[in-house]
C-alpha cells in the first residue's frame, strides 16, 4: 500500500506571495491602516508610499520557514516587492540562509547580496533593517570592512546609516566595542530620531556587557548626544545615575 505524500510548495517568489495572501485573505482594512500609520507611510514620512498586506510578523516567519531553501534570484524578487511583508519574508529567508551557511566564503557572498539590496533601497524601514542587520553584521566581524561601514554611516540614505549602526550589534556580541563606538561617534549629530534610537540601543547593549565602556563613552559625549539617544543608552542604569547623565 502506498500513500500520497503531501505536495511541496513550489520554490518561487510567486508561491511565497500567495502563501502570505492566504494567511491574510481579508486584508483587514483596519490593520492595514494601523500599519501604514505605525510605519509612517504618509506624505513626507520615512515609509512614504509603502504598502501592506496585513500579515503579522509571526505569520511572515511561518511562511519564510516553509520557503527557507528559496533560490537567491527568487529572494531577490521578494526584496523588490512593493509589499512590506513580502520584503520582510524575503529577509527572514535570507537571514536563515546566512545562519545555516557553513563557510565564511558563502556568508560573505550572502552579505554582498544583502548589501546590494540595501543599496538599491529594498531594505527601507527600521523593522526590515533591525530584522536582518544584526545577523549580517557577523560577516563584518569575520571579514572586517571598516571603510564600508564608515561609508554607510555617512550615507545620505537613512536606512544605510541605521544599518551601519545595527551591523555593529554583531561586534558587540563578540565583545568588540571599538567599531560600534566609532560608528556611534559618526552619528552623534544625525538629524533623524530613528538614528538616535539605533545609536542609543547599541550603546545600551555595550553597557549590558561592559558598563565601564559605556560610562567612558558617556563621559566624552553625553553633552553632545540628542536626548533620545542618551535616554536609550542609559535605560538600564540605576535611576540616580540616569538622572546624573540626563542633567548634563
Amino acid at each position: 500500500m502506498t500513500f500520497d505524500q503531501p505536495a511541496q510548495p513550489p520554490l518561487t517568489a510567486v508561491a511565497v506571495i500567495n502563501a502570505l495572501r492566504a494567511v491574510s485573505p481579508a486584508q483587514d482594512s483596519k490593520r492595514v491602516a494601523d500599519l501604514k500609520r505605525f510605519f509612517k507611510t504618509g506624505l513626507g514620512g520615512y515609509g512614504e508610499g509603502d504598502q501592506f498586506l496585513g500579515c503579522t510578523v509571526p505569520q511572515t516567519r511561518v511562511v519564510a520557514k516553509r520557503f527557507r531553501h528559496l533560490s537567491l534570484d527568487q529572494v531577490d524578487e521578494l526584496l523588490d516587492s512593493p509589499w512590506h511583508e513580502v520584503r520582510l519574508t524575503g529577509l527572514h529567508i535570507l537571514v536563515d540562509q546566512f545562519k545555516r551557511a557553513k563557510t565564511k566564503v558563502l556568508r560573505n557572498e550572502l552579505f554582498d547580496f544583502y548589501l546590494e539590496a540595501l543599496m538599491r533601497g529594498c531594505i527601507n524601514n527600521w523593522d526590515l533593517v533591525d530584522t536582518s542587520a544584526p545577523t549580517f553584521g557577523q560577516a563584518l566581524v569575520e571579514h572586517p570592512r571598516k571603510t564600508l561601514i564608515i561609508g554607510l554611516s555617512k550615507s545620505p540614505v537613512l536606512w544605510e546609516r541605521r544599518a551601519a549602526m545595527i551591523f555593529t550589534f554583531a561586534h558587540i556580541r563578540a565583545g568588540e566595542f571599538g567599531v560600534p563606538q566609532h560608528i556611534a561617534m559618526n552619528l552623534l549629530n544625525d538629524p533623524h530620531d530613528l538614528i538616535h534610537k539605533a545609536v542609543g540601543w547599541m550603546l545600551r547593549e555595550i553597557g549590558n556587557r561592559d558598563l565601564e565602556v559605556l560610562r567612558g563613552f558617556l563621559a566624552k559625549f553625553h553633552t553632545r548626544m540628542p536626548r533620545t539617544m542618551l535616554r536609550y543608552a542609559i535605560e538600564k542604569l540605576d535611576p540616580d545615575e540616569r538622572k546624573r547623565w540626563m542633567a548634563r
